[in-house]
C-alpha cells in the first residue's frame, strides 16, 4: 500500500520541478531584459538628470494629454495619477519608448525631456 501512495508524490514532485524550473527561466529572461534595459546609455542619462516637473507638465500637455487627459487622469489612454507606485521609472520609460501598446506611438524624447516628464509624472 506504501507504494500506491509514493508513486503520486514522485508524480506530483517532477511536476513541481517542472514548474519551477520554467518559473525559473521566465524569471531569468525578464530579470535579463530588465537589467540590459537599465543599462541603455539613454536610460543611464535621463536617471542621471536633474528634474524639471514644471517642463515635464508642458511636455506631457504637448504629447500625452491627447489621450491621457490634461490631469493625467484618463481619457483614451489610462489614468497616470500615482503611475509611480504602480510603474519603475525604467517601466515607465520602456512604455513611453516602445510603442509595444498600441494605440500609443513610440516617442522617444530627448533625455533632459525624458527625466523632466518623469519629474511630472511623480508629481500625479
Amino acid at each position: 500500500m506504501d507504494n500506491q501512495f509514493a508513486k503520486p508524490t514522485v508524480l506530483v514532485q517532477r511536476v513541481a520541478s517542472v514548474i519551477l524550473v520554467a518559473l525559473l527561466v521566465i524569471f531569468a529572461s525578464i530579470l535579463g531584459v530588465y537589467l540590459y534595459r537599465a543599462s541603455d546609455p539613454y536610460v543611464q542619462e535621463v536617471f542621471s538628470l536633474n528634474r524639471n516637473p514644471a517642463r515635464g507638465e508642458a511636455i506631457f500637455e504637448i504629447n500625452c494629454a491627447g489621450c491621457h487627459g490634461k490631469q493625467g487622469d484618463g481619457h483614451v489612454g489610462p489614468t497616470l495619477h500615482h503611475v509611480s507606485k504602480h510603474m519603475s521609472e525604467l517601466s515607465v520609460i520602456d512604455q513611453i519608448t516602445s510603442g509595444d501598446t498600441p494605440p500609443m506611438p513610440k516617442f522617444q524624447p530627448d533625455p533632459q525631456k525624458m527625466a523632466d516628464l518623469l519629474g511630472y509624472l511623480e508629481e500625479l
